[in-house]
Parts: C-alpha cells; structure tokens; sequence
C-alpha cells in the first residue's frame, strides 16, 4: 500500500486536532490513521516529578524524532508499528503500546511536527495551524488543568517560561515549510476542501503507477 503522509503542525491549542479530526471526517475510518507526536516524547522515569515538571517539552530534544522518522517510514513502506503511548501526568511512557497499521491516508500532528527535515521529505501535504496568543493560551489553561491535572499557577509558569518562548523560536518558523497555512480555527471547510482534492490527486497517481 503507497500511503499519502500528511503532516499538521502549530502553536499548542491552535486548533490542529480540529482540522485533523475534520479532514479524518471525510475519510472512510479503515483508509486513515492519526498519529499524535505527543506520544513520543522520551520517557522521563529517570527523574523526579519535580524534575520532570522542569523539562522543557517545547523543545525539539524532549521529542524522540529518530523513533517518529523510523516508525513513519515503516508505516509507509507497508510494515505495522507498535506506537509508544505518553502519560501527561507523570510525564513518563506507559507499558503499553498502540498496533497502528498501513493505510491510504496518515496523518501525523504535533506542534513540532514540520521540525525534522526527514519527516517534511516524506510528506506529502504540510499544514500549519495558526491561531491568536490569547486564544492559544486560555484553550491550554482549560485542557491543562481539566485534563491533565496542572494548577493554574504551573501552567501560567510553563507558558511564560517555555512554551511562549519555544514558539517563536522553534514552531512558528515551520509554518515556511507549510504547504497550506490555515490561519484560525473558525471555518476549515475551505482549507480542508483543498486539501481533500489534494489527497485525492495523489492516490490516483499513486493508483496508476502500480
């Protein structure tokens, strides 16, 4: 099976599981698989909770981008993956893994998810997701501290400190490498129509070269 990779990146709480989660709509369930790059920041067990909570997780180095390239071009060279499972809580991999399978559209999102040069060279369609700072940072505030657990105090501290920061020095400037820029998250039908026409232009070349 010759799948098309698509990859979506963008500030946290941009909005990129709302464009995923629309494009994977118009999908048939068995012809797509979503692959979060959450899931492969490296384990953290050798350190202590007040450790961990000091990593900088907006980092490129807190990612493992060798095992994501790895597993993606297994992916696509027909091979199932056992995809690592990341707990936000204790910031450490959990003992089980998720059986992910080749299929015609795979779709990986993550705010760092154009960074590596390897993965943009296998993609097939790129996509930023843009949204307004403010915005950005009350959607994080809500989903930290009602998902994962964080005091208000830790997340306005992790914001400031490194997620703020990182951004602009690491994630905004990806956006160059996008092939679609979506700038908001009010209405993707446009953006996503694009890119459903896209997809299906490259699995009908992909379907007259076999």
């Amino acid at each position: 099976m010759k799948s098309v990779l698509i990859v979506v990146a963008g500030g946290t709480a941009s909005g990129k599981t709302t464009v995923v989660d629309k494009i994977s709509q118009r999908l048939k369930s068995k012809d797509v698989q979503v692959i979060r790059f959450d899931d492969y920041y490296k384990d953290l067990s050798n350190l202590s909770m007040e450790e961990r909570a000091k990593v900088n997780f907006d980092h490129p180095d807190s990612l493992d981008n060798d095992l994501m390239y790895e597993q993606l071009r297994d992916l696509l060279d027909g091979k199932k993956i056992e995809k690592p499972l990341y707990d936000f809580k204790t910031h450490t991999r959990k003992k089980e893994t998720e059986q992910i399978h080749p299929s015609k559209v795979i779709i990986v999102e993550g705010i760092l998810a154009l960074y590596d040069p390897r993965v943009r060279d296998i993609a097939n369609i790129k996509i930023f997701v843009e949204s307004d700072d403010d915005i950005r940072f009350i959607r994080r505030l809500r989903r930290d501290m009602t998902e994962r657990g964080r005091s208000l105090e830790s997340v306005i501290e992790q914001y400031l400190g490194t997620v703020k920061p990182m951004y602009y020095e690491f994630i905004k400037p990806t956006k160059r490498y996008a092939d679609i820029i979506i700038p908001n998250d009010n209405n993707h039908e446009v953006a996503v129509d694009i890119v459903m026409a896209k997809v299906k232009e490259i699995i009908n070349k992909k379907e007259e070269t076999k």
